[in-house]
């Protein structure tokens, strides 16, 4: 398993935290690197102006020879110094070195072309005595002069001890801090993803069958923990209400179903209770053969219902497809096109078909099949010469297996305008159903045409036109 698989597998709170403890680590290194490199610089500097002071001093003060004047001696044992020849060999020193040379003969060789500066012991781990030395060359006056090199040491012993010092003290510094982020960061992640638990716990009570529950979102606060909680609410009332919408449809199919098979089931039972004549066995034969019929109709148009939710990929022009359907139906038509729609030419012809066949069976002559292009907008009407409907029956007329007392003589299932109204939401559209002088919508258009009440049943199909 790779490092990034087993970073994702961490928790998220301890992925915050961690990501967040990171960065600050980073940033106070740089920043305590940065403390570090100024302090250490200015120290240094204060070292290197001593130890050019003191090369200023002492240069006239040696002889020829190598030894120091009589003025030398009056300097005190805290200045630190060597004379050495050119092989590097120590000619004189202060009282307090003692004769080995505190140079290599390589440095002092290098001397000889400029200022060299030497650290003589480690910061870490500590050492004894650290010095800082610059070897200068000694302007010579005779080519015989044996002395050559200056050698001048301060001590660092301050200079170590504040550094340690201040790396002891940025240790604890980064370390207190990086404490205190991971706390407040834990916290922080915990109260921001407290809405999270609450949410998982409430999924886990709807999981085991709790109906109507929602996730409680906190009013007043507009962040991203609540917006998922608003869009999950959401979900769950498109959920729950497309759970409903199917259970009553499973109801109302099992009711529709149940008077079909129930006169299918007592026609055979009545039919094997007495030997019959071949006259009479295909009388009974022909009588469940209509049954059967009914049921795959009934079967079919649950079918097409449940069809509804496919997309349509292809569009076709409104007009030309419902000038054809108008003429097989024997409908009149009056046609305004081309009017292009984003339907497929066999959803244009269920759903006209529909409208045309529920306009002959519950209402009348004449019936007439209008199309044009309002706006943006598509508009199909079907009217017809019926008694329309009522206002109690526009409201529910597209729900499956809806019909009023009156049609419920006539064949038919109270599944067209449901497979209608389907069709016409799917694509964004906009079903009217308009009878004596009131009206209901199903489905919004934006900038859809008023309706025009005239008395006649009317039923208004509104598409947006294609554009494409």
């Amino acid at each position: 398993m790779s490092l990034r698989e087993r970073v994702t597998r961490l928790p998220l709170r301890v992925r915050l935290v961690a990501g967040f403890s990171a960065t600050m680590l980073v940033v106070l290194t740089a920043a305590g690197g940065f403390v570090y490199w100024r302090v250490q610089f200015a120290l240094d500097r204060q070292l290197d102006g001593d130890l050019t002071a003191s090369t200023r001093v002492l240069i006239p003060l040696i002889q020829p020879d190598g030894t120091a004047t009589a003025d030398a001696s009056r300097l005190g044992s805290s200045e630190l110094y060597q004379v050495l020849d050119r092989r590097g060999r120590v000619l004189s020193s202060s009282p307090t070195l003692d004769g080995s040379p505190l140079i290599t003969p390589a440095t002092a060789r290098e001397s000889l072309d400029g200022p060299v500066r030497r650290d003589i012991g480690a910061l870490l781990p500590t050492t004894r005595d650290p010095l800082r030395v610059l070897a200068t060359r000694i302007p010579a006056t005779d080519p015989a002069q044996p002395a050559a090199v200056l050698v001048v040491a301060v001590r660092r012993d301050h200079r170590d001890e504040a550094l340690l010092e201040l790396l002891g003290q940025l240790a604890a510094a980064l370390f207190g801090a990086l404490l205190v982020t991971a706390f407040v960061g834990d916290r922080l992640a915990r109260f921001a993803l407290r809405p999270v638990d609450r949410y998982r716990a409430q999924a886990d009570d709807i999981i085991a069958g709790a109906s109507g529950v929602r996730l409680e979102v906190p009013p007043g606060r507009d962040d991203e923990v609540t917006r998922l909680g608003h869009t999950l609410n959401a979900m769950l009332d498109a959920l729950e209400e497309a759970v409903d919408r199917e259970r009553h449809f499973v109801n109302d199919a099992s009711h529709e179903l149940r008077t079909p098979l129930t006169l299918l089931t007592t026609r055979v039972q009545l039919a094997r209770r007495r030997t019959r004549s071949v006259a009479e066995h295909e009388a009974v034969l022909a009588e469940i053969e209509t049954d059967v019929v009914r049921l795959v109709q009934l079967a079919e148009h649950l079918l097409d219902v449940g069809h509804g939710s496919a997309e349509d990929t292809e569009g076709c022009d409104l007009a030309t497809v419902v000038e054809d359907e108008a003429r097989r139906h024997g409908a009149g038509h009056e046609v305004a096109g081309p009017v292009p729609v984003r339907l497929t030419p066999a959803a244009v012809r269920q759903l006209v078909g529909n409208l045309l066949d529920n306009a002959a069976r519950h209402g009348g002559a004449p019936i007439v099949v209008r199309v044009d292009a309002v706006g943006e907008s598509a508009r199909l009407q079907v009217v017809d010469g019926g008694p329309g409907m009522s206002p109690e029956l526009l409201a529910t007329a597209t729900r499956r297996f809806t019909r009023s007392p009156e049609s419920r003589a006539t064949e038919g299932f109270g599944l067209g305008l449901s497979l209608v109204e389907a069709l016409v939401v799917r694509s964004g559209g906009e079903l009217r159903l308009c009878s004596g002088g009131r009206h209901h919508s199903y489905g919004t258009l934006a900038a859809a045409p008023a309706c025009a009440h005239d008395g006649a049943m009317r039923v208004s199909v509104l598409l947006p036109l294609d554009r494409s």
